[in-house]
């Protein structure tokens, strides 16, 4: 397993990342199966778990609390807030009222005191940055957090956050979670210059594109995966979209046989090689997905391989543009855009 410091932190962190969103409802996955999988990755090398508060509605918080306890102080714990948990319209955003009770819930179900690392899952454009970060910095100040981020933020956001931050004497986000992988490069276009240039940690979700990348999806197969039962829209064939993605799949597929790789570490050793990365989120739903994945932890890219992936999915390029979740509101929400 590599390490690398998260940002500016001084926080070592392992190159690959538990991502709990599969444990419970999501992943239909036990609690002894979590429990098992949190076991094999700590000795794998992964010292840190990323889960969220609506991931099954708090189930994930609680069994990661379960999986960790009596080892807490061993790993750096990271969890977010502000996607929708329950119908009121109060108990999501960015608000200095739900936040400070939805991390309350999240330290209870997790059965801690604190987290390391508290992230603001999507940025509320009905909360003002400075509402926001006021919040979170006196929950760091209360001792109850660590270090605070930002997930799939807009590059401009994140910059509006840091100057919001330096404006107003507060605390600031010192990490990004943005959705990054082979068939998706958007981020490098925009994002990751940006948190290069604030020196922020990055922490990059779905490195094997809902399983595109796994090695399981190719050609003359049936499409047939845990998401592709309730995403079928992103692996319908005739989508042009999901079509663009198998034929660079294919093509890809033949890089990694060259250079006598799986998919999955051509894809994740594809991720942690960019400079402005410091960790792939991995989100197995079982032991044998955790230790295909943990197979990739060391893995390191020639120049020629990356110069491959280039010529099949250009630097910058999104093969899936419509699945962004960094949309400005104004582009989704036709009354923002008319007056």
């Amino acid at each position: 397993m590599q390490y690398r410091t998260l940002g500016r932190t001084g926080v070592q962190v392992s190159s690959l990342v538990l991502g709990a969103m599969n444990f419970g409802a999501i992943g239909r996955t036990t609690q002894d199966e979590a429990t098992a999988i949190v076991d094999a990755a700590l000795e794998g090398g992964v010292n840190l778990i990323d889960t969220a508060d609506m991931y099954g509605q708090g189930g994930s918080e609680e069994m990661v609390g379960k999986a960790i306890a009596g080892r807490r102080d061993d790993i750096v714990l990271a969890t977010k807030a502000s996607m929708p948990m329950g119908e009121e319209r109060n108990r999501r955003g960015g608000s200095r009222r739900w936040l400070v009770t939805a991390l309350d819930d999240s330290l209870r179900r997790l059965g801690v005191d604190h987290v390391d690392l508290y992230q603001i899952h999507r940025w509320d454009p009905s909360t003002s940055d400075e509402e926001t970060l006021s919040a979170l910095t006196d929950l760091q100040r209360a001792g109850k957090i660590r270090y605070f981020g930002s997930s799939t933020f807009p590059a401009y956001r994140i910059v509006q956050a840091q100057w919001a931050a330096r404006d107003n004497h507060l605390s600031r986000y010192v990490t990004e979670q943005p959705s990054y992988s082979i068939l998706q490069r958007g981020i490098e276009a925009h994002v990751l210059p940006v948190t290069e240039q604030y020196g922020l940690g990055v922490l990059v979700w779905s490195p094997l594109a809902s399983g595109w990348l796994s090695g399981a999806i190719r050609e003359g197969r049936d499409i047939t995966t845990h998401r592709s039962t309730f995403m079928p829209q992103r692996f319908d064939l005739s989508v042009p979209s999901n079509r663009a993605r198998l034929d660079a799949v294919e093509r890809l597929a033949k890089v990694a046989d060259e250079a006598g790789l799986t998919m999955i570490q051509l894809a994740l050793g594809f991720v942690t090689a960019h400079p402005a990365v410091t960790s792939a989120i991995i989100g197995p739903r079982t032991l044998d997905h955790l230790r295909a994945q943990l197979a990739a932890a060391d893995t390191v890219l020639s120049a020629d391989v990356l110069d491959a992936v280039d010529a099949i999915v250009a630097p910058g390029v999104d093969l899936a543009a419509d699945e962004k979740f960094d949309t400005p509101p104004a582009l989704l929400d036709p009354a923002l855009r008319r007056r």
